[in-house]
């Protein structure tokens, strides 16, 4: 069963929301950490705020490994903002490994690489920053990154952490290279704690890669953690990861994410359906949205599978619970999840290799019998037929349907406890 809620980190998440709100009225802003000293309210990372709903940007690596450099990162956010997928919610700029030298610097410190980043970190998050985005940075809970091109962070924590802060970084993601063989139950804390003293809210992404089910023990130092190794960009590797994932859903909650790795969408390895089924269940299943294409030449159906706003705001959705496997005939799935006003998410999923119906039944999906809905078809941007019991469809192979259903007011909805 997932770790009962702390009313304090929902009482600190409010806090961090009402500093927030101070700072766009204009009044002085105050943050969670300055009014939970004040009231004796011990702080954890998940409290930090950050999170809420689970975390959408793009990453540098599914697509361009080590050939990152400062021009491709800005020209990077200029296409976010450009192509409107910052409008819709894509926030965050993350580079991934191979960003730094290969030694410190005489006192220790982290250091660009400065063949690539020439203008340093600092240059680089005031750009992004500049546009309205944020900067997230990569390390390593080990003694190098998994390129073994630069340091890792362990028994660096604190130093590091502060590095970032200094640097403007928003999020960083850590990973398990060169690890030592220590637990990651011991190398993850230290820096969960660094970020927190940091001086600065940075969102922490922690990357041990499932090995030892960090969805028991992680939710109290991370924002989200991988569940999952790397993912692929073909069929089988997606379709392998989103079921490993699914059996971690009881333990995601607003500000901490199960993770099953970023979104391949758009790199070539998949068909439309595929990628529109792995937009699909990654939205459902309240994974992070991180973008892992090429965004400065996106094409325009990709463009139109990360972009749809009606399936991002289900990932987006304020009550944060995941959507899971429900109902498995064959390769014929549903998979569904609550939302609020008393919502629900849908998606018919055939993954098998010929057109078939698939029916989510009210049982399946959490209403009582004969609940009247209106169906909403979240790829065809329509109103659908749902019967009075249960709503079907026709799915090709390969391919799902995705749907939210609203009961009408009258109806008394929930037989089912999410």
């Amino acid at each position: 069963m997932p770790p009962s809620s702390s009313p304090a980190r929902y009482f600190l998440v409010f806090l961090g929301m009402f500093g927030s709100m101070l700072m766009s009225s204009g009044l002085p802003a105050i943050s969670a950490t300055e009014i939970g000293a004040k009231v004796g309210i011990r702080r954890t990372l998940m409290d930090n705020g950050l999170g809420l709903t689970p975390q959408m940007g793009w990453n540098s690596w599914n697509h361009f490994h080590c050939d990152i450099n400062e021009t491709l990162i800005k020209e990077t956010a200029d296409a976010v903002v450009s192509t409107g997928l910052a409008a819709v919610g894509y926030t965050y700029i993350n580079l991934d490994d191979c960003w730094g030298e290969l030694n410190r610097d005489s006192l220790g410190n982290l250091v660009p690489k400065g063949s690539t980043f020439p203008s340093g970190m600092k240059a680089l998050a005031d750009y992004v920053h500049s546009k309205g985005l944020k900067l997230g940075i990569y390390s390593d809970a080990g003694t190098q990154t998994c390129s073994q091109t630069m340091p890792g962070s362990l028994g660096h924590e604190e130093q590091d952490a502060k590095t970032f802060a200094s640097w403007g970084v928003d999020y960083l993601k850590y990973d398990n290279c060169e690890n030592t063989g220590a637990s990651p139950k011991e190398r993850y804390p230290k820096m969960s704690k660094a970020l927190m003293e940091s001086g600065r809210p940075i969102f922490f992404s922690l990357c041990e890669w499932g090995q030892e089910d960090p969805a028991t023990w992680a939710p109290s130092i991370a924002n989200s953690w991988r569940t999952t190794g790397d993912i692929e960009d073909n069929w089988d590797s997606m379709t392998g990861i989103a079921d490993q994932n699914d059996q971690w859903a009881s333990y995601a909650q607003p500000g901490a994410w199960n993770d099953p790795d970023m979104l391949e969408v758009g790199n070539g390895g998949m068909t439309t359906e595929e990628y529109r089924c792995h937009f699909s269940i990654w939205a459902l299943a309240k994974a992070p949205l991180l973008i892992g294409c090429d965004v400065t030449s996106i094409d325009n159906v990709t463009f139109q599978l990360l972009s749809n706003t009606e399936v991002i705001d289900v990932n987006q959705d304020k009550l944060g619970v995941q959507g899971k496997k429900v109902k498995k005939d064959g390769d014929l799935e549903v998979w569904a999840g609550p939302l609020t006003n008393n919502r629900v998410a849908v998606v018919l999923w055939n993954r098998g290799s010929s057109s078939a119906n698939i029916t989510a039944s009210w049982s399946d999906v959490g209403f009582k019998p004969s609940t009247a809905v209106d169906a909403r078809d979240l790829w065809a941007h329509s109103w659908a037929r749902a019967d009075e019991d249960e709503i079907s469809a026709q799915v090709d192979s390969h391919a799902c349907k995705m749907y939210t259903l609203e009961p009408h007011k009258n109806s008394s909805a929930f037989n089912k406890n999410w």
